[in-house]
């Protein structure tokens, strides 16, 4: 589903890479908050269906937060703003622990989804919160929304922190280091 050749997108900067997490091809630039929780399900009694539920209500109410109505469709996992995706999700289990997850497309360069076939869809049916609201919203601003609402949604404590200190990444490994359970490791591609 890469529709375009290794040259033509390294001539624009994209790299392609290889993981391992459910969904098909997807992509990660500038202007998405790709977040990837780190989260013992076990622990938190939460089953995978129930997971991924969590993190597309996050991403609603999220989008909510800024007036946009954003749900579901039943053919297609993400989230959509009528029959635009607005956030595409692709998460891993291992031992009950989750990695990968969710990217928001908050003003990226949407023409970038012309070289890929994203979760089967055609890449006019991407768009992003700029392209919803005319204007770009405060990516700090989505990021401690989006933030505050997984802590709504999903059982237990989080040590909440700043976007500032997710960017930084210090507070993440000290918190770990600690002990503590931080706030799902969200951080910036």
């Amino acid at each position: 589903n890469i529709l375009s050749s290794s040259e033509q997108l390294a001539s624009q900067g994209i790299k392609v890479r290889q993981v391992e997490r459910g969904g098909d091809v997807t992509y990660h630039g500038p202007g998405q908050w790709v977040g990837y929780p780190v989260v013992d399900l076990a622990a938190r009694k939460i089953g995978v269906r129930q997971f991924v539920d969590l993190l597309e209500e996050t991403i609603i109410l999220t989008l909510a937060d800024f007036d946009l109505r954003a749900g579901r469709q039943s053919q297609h996992r993400g989230v959509w703003v009528e029959d635009r995706k607005v956030a595409a999700l692709g998460v891993a289990i291992k031992r009950w622990v989750s990695f990968h997850g969710f990217a928001l497309n908050v003003s990226p360069n949407l023409d970038h989804y012309c070289h890929i076939n994203p979760c089967e869809l055609h890449h006019e049916q991407v768009t992003s919160m700029a392209r919803l609201l005319g204007k770009p919203p405060a990516m700090a601003v989505v990021i401690q929304n989006l933030v505050s609402r997984f802590i709504e949604l999903f059982p237990g404590e989080w040590h909440k922190i700043s976007p500032a200190e997710i960017f930084a990444g210090v507070q993440i490994e000290a918190n770990a280091r600690a002990g503590l359970n931080p706030v799902p490791t969200i951080l910036p591609k």
